[in-house]
């Protein structure tokens, strides 16, 4: 049986339990997940042919220096970098370095600050220069996939709703659903109760209710569900070597739906990002 907590007397770790969080908690979550927010509608104008990963972590770096945040991922578990750089066929979890973009590639780029102890956690994709068809359809049925899965977000609903609407729409577009990653819990903690999974059934899982806070991250793929995880023990990527994009709120159940702290403040959706 699931347990609920109050998030203000809960231990600082995953102990399983889904912590309930009070509206100053959201307050919280706000605040850290806008400059998280802002980070990614500021790259739109870095992001191009010859720029490197590493000048993209670079900006996350000096981006939240000027904001007093901090970058999450830095140290986390002995990743070195201060953001997650994800190109063409990498899942998630791509290590930023020297390389240049180039012309008709797609990259994720995944940005968590703390502010305050709280972690506001997002990613969006990014074209760098003139992209595919393909590549530019697989972008817009992501993010429809990531729209879908907050629409299911209510009291009441349960976790297998979030998935279901993920993954029905997703396979009826002719792509598939990465099963090894999902979304998760999130606040105080980076990584937190409950698991958020990508696909499922209506009514299975954990029940919803308001105060829980997580992410929804759904990564699809053009090709097969398969990936697997390169040596440096980070990297993931597709086995058949397909397109895979992936899009990132972090969101908070309301008494009657959600909210999504992560929203762009310029009202960026998909690329390109005017």
């Amino acid at each position: 049986m699931t347990a609920y907590v109050d998030a203000t007397t809960a231990p600082m770790k995953n102990t399983g339990a889904i912590k309930l969080y009070n509206e100053a908690d959201f307050a919280g979550m706000r605040a850290a997940s806008q400059i998280t927010a802002a980070c990614l509608d500021a790259l739109a104008e870095l992001i191009k042919p010859g720029v490197t990963t590493q000048e993209i972590d670079d900006f996350v770096v000096e981006f939240g220096r000027k904001h007093n945040a901090i970058p999450a991922t830095l140290n986390y578990r002995g990743f070195t970098k201060s953001c997650c750089t994800s190109i063409n066929h990498v899942v998630c979890h791509g290590i930023p370095n020297e390389k240049p973009l180039r012309e008709g590639e797609i990259v994720n780029v995944d940005v968590t600050y703390v502010l305050d102890g709280w972690h506001g956690d997002s990613s969006r994709m990014y074209a760098v220069g003139a992209i595919k068809r393909a590549a530019e359809r697989l972008i817009e049925v992501t993010y429809k996939s990531l729209e879908l899965g907050i629409e299911a977000v209510k009291p009441g609903n349960h976790t297998g709703d979030i998935g279901h609407a993920i993954q029905t729409y997703a396979e009826a577009e002719r792509c598939s659903v990465v099963r090894e990653f999902c979304g998760h819990g999130v606040g105080k903690l980076f990584h937190d109760a409950p698991n958020i999974l990508h696909y499922g059934r209506p009514g299975e899982g954990v029940e919803l209710r308001p105060g829980m806070i997580f992410t929804i991250e759904p990564m699809i793929n053009l090709g097969r569900p398969a990936v697997k995880v390169l040596s440096d023990g980070w990297t993931a990527v597709t086995r058949d070597r397909s397109l895979t994009a992936q899009f990132e709120h972090s969101v908070g159940v309301t008494e009657t739906g959600c909210e999504i702290f992560t929203s762009s403040p310029a009202g960026y959706t998909l690329p390109p990002y005017a």
